[in-house]
């Protein structure tokens, strides 16, 4: 029965996988890589994706691969999410809704050997997807120019980690993983006019790896308070990306196009990335834990069309800085009552762009969060902590700056975890 649940179950994200719809509409994703995904997970999704310092036995943390290391010795754990959103667009007194549906994220986590746990898992890393035009009405009566903006994609992951405890306080950990996707922009200029259209194309095709390294100290404040502080670095390096462009000159006379491809070599790259964590628990029921990444983007360059000339150029990216703060109440983990049970969320945040738009800096985000995690009954397991859970948030989204379009997103976060007693051993009178 539990093979037959878990391949359907693998089926089910399989399908879902495949069918999602881009997780994003922003017209910020024509900028850099794309919106930048939250890689956390379903419990930390109502805290607002805090991790850094968190150490749980019954659930996958990716944050800090040194986590898998607190991993129950008897389970085998599953998570799935899936999300939902809809975004308000806002500029000057125009505003449009948008709404999509988007694969979170599939990983799973088990006991390798003492001290040694090991995770693996699809997780997204950026999103890309927009369409929207502009008029532009011309001077002396020569009609107007319009313009179509459009671009898909994004990058995703598939990764291999461990986590080992060194020593009582300490753990230690890595992820390795293989990073795919890419970008299709297409800017398209037309007029009704004798004047040509333009068509610009830019896209480029990813396949690199990416590395980051955790750690995790545990301190015990007495016999009911526990200080837990986190620090993970990730690699930056070139991703062995070709990015290219094409423009597309249509004489609007004799419909003759005209053609020019260019092409950089090894031209794009990932940032350094640095993140601290601290988190404070008390008993089995409180937890507050407060997150603090840098990501070094201002040191890399990005390709840019301009001058009749296609290169890499500096001051397109900045440095971007996140702050997320999260508490987890649950007033008593082993009642028989569900409301006592239920874990009870809340978080808020606060990040910087990582681009600048025409040369001031793009929006910045201020988010806030609340959710529950819902534990599951079921016949086969019901030992303590290590029941299915259900994990359901909600997260408001502000992403603003001035003079720039202000984007409000509500958004709902799905995520179930399974946690199965794969390695008990079965006595029988």
């Amino acid at each position: 029965m539990n093979r037959r649940f878990l391949c359907n179950m693998m089926a089910a994200v399989c399908c879902v996988a495949a069918y999602a719809q881009s997780g994003t509409n922003s017209p910020y994703s024509q900028y850099g890589y794309g919106v930048l995904s939250d890689q956390s997970q379903g419990f930390s999704r109502g805290m607002n994706g805090v991790g850094l310092a968190l150490r749980r036995g019954n659930a996958v943390n990716t944050l800090n691969p040194a986590s898998y290391s607190a991993i129950d010795s008897l389970t085998m754990i599953f998570d799935v999410g899936l999300s939902g959103q809809i975004t308000n667009f806002k500029e000057g007194n125009a505003s449009v809704n948008a709404r999509n549906a988007d694969f979170e994220y599939a990983v799973g986590c088990f006991r390798l050997m003492r001290n040694v746990g090991m995770s693996f898992g699809v997780l997204p890393m950026t999103n890309v997807g927009y369409s929207y035009s502009s008029t532009t009405r011309l001077a002396d009566n020569r009609g107007t120019i319009e313009e179509t903006y459009e671009g898909d994609g994004g990058l995703h992951k598939v990764f291999i980690g461990a986590g080992w405890r060194i020593i009582k306080p300490l753990s230690v950990g890595f992820n390795a993983a293989y990073v795919w996707g890419g970008y299709d922009r297409d800017i398209v200029s037309s007029a009704g006019t004798d004047i040509n259209s333009l068509v610009k194309s830019y896209e480029a095709s990813v396949k690199t790896y990416h590395l980051d390294f955790g750690l995790q100290w545990q301190q015990p404040l007495n016999k009911t308070d526990m200080l837990t502080l986190g620090a993970t670095v990730g690699l930056g390096h070139k991703i062995n990306a070709d990015p290219e462009c094409t423009i597309i000159n249509i004489n609007s006379l004799t419909t003759t196009p005209d053609t020019a491809r260019f092409v950089i070599s090894n031209g794009l790259s990932l940032p350094m990335t640095y993140g601290l964590g601290a988190a404070f628990s008390h008993k089995d029921q409180l937890t507050v834990a407060l997150d603090g990444t840098l990501q070094q983007w201002g040191g890399l360059d990005m390709p840019v069309y301009e001058n009749g000339d296609y290169h890499l150029r500096s001051g397109l990216m900045k440095d971007r800085y996140k702050v997320n703060l999260g508490v987890d109440y649950v007033p008593n983990s082993m009642s028989r009552s569900l409301l006592e049970r239920i874990h009870y969320r809340m978080g808020a945040g606060y990040a910087t762009p990582y681009y600048k738009i025409n040369g001031q800096d793009g929006p910045k985000e201020i988010s806030v969060s609340a959710g529950f995690g819902i534990p599951l009954q079921n016949g086969w397991n019901t030992r303590g902590n290590l029941r299915p859970v259900l994990n359901i948030s909600a997260q408001w989204v502000n992403t603003s700056a001035t003079g720039l379009i202000k984007e409000n997103m509500f958004r709902i976060n799905i995520g179930l975890t399974f946690n199965e007693r794969w390695f008990a051993k079965w006595k029988v009178d």
